[in-house]
């Protein structure tokens, strides 16, 4: 299993209790808020209730992997399943790198990991993204990874007045 979480020098690991400030730091980065759908700050006892449960997506639905560089001895960034349906075997993602550590190939590589992992272990035959109209970074690396649009939901987020498109996309493992 080791190679398929680890690429060079992008690693995907569990959660671990260390990742507690970094994680709360994320979720409660206004920044993101719009990505993830999040309206309010998490407190640190439900992000410390996150890190603490059992990531046996079997039974949560949902893992989240954190993305570490090991050649800075750094994490970087996170990347989750999620929604994972395991009859029908599919899954959503989403990925997030932290803003210091962004165009440098990371993404590609933690997203190219994750497929494999979510493939090859878990079961999972296709994956699915969902990435607001006007996030052109996140379009180029699901569109540059496999993933392709198939489908629209017009008009489905609105941020500053400004009502925009949420793109879906599909990637097929097997």
């Amino acid at each position: 299993m080791k190679n398929c979480l680890q690429n060079g020098n992008i690693k995907l690991r569990a959660l671990e209790p260390d990742d507690l400030d970094l994680i709360l730091h994320w979720e409660n980065n206004p920044e993101y808020w719009r990505v993830s759908n999040t309206l309010t700050p998490f407190s640190k006892d439900i992000i410390q209730q996150y890190v603490n449960a059992a990531q046996d997506i079997f039974a949560v639905k949902q893992v989240r992997l954190m993305i570490d560089d090991t050649a800075i001895q750094k994490t970087i960034g996170a990347i989750d399943l999620f929604d994972f349906d395991p009859r029908h075997q599919h899954a959503g993602t989403g990925i997030l790198i932290d803003t210091l550590h962004r165009k440098n190939g990371a993404a590609t590589s933690a997203l190219n990991l994750l497929k494999t992992y979510a493939r090859d272990v878990i079961g999972i035959r296709n994956l699915t993204a969902r990435i607001h109209e006007d996030n052109l970074a996140s379009i180029r690396l699901f569109e540059h990874n496999g993933f392709k649009r198939v489908g629209v939901l017009e008009k489905w987020h609105s941020h500053q007045g400004i009502w925009m498109d949420e793109f879906i996309y599909q990637c097929k493992l097997v």
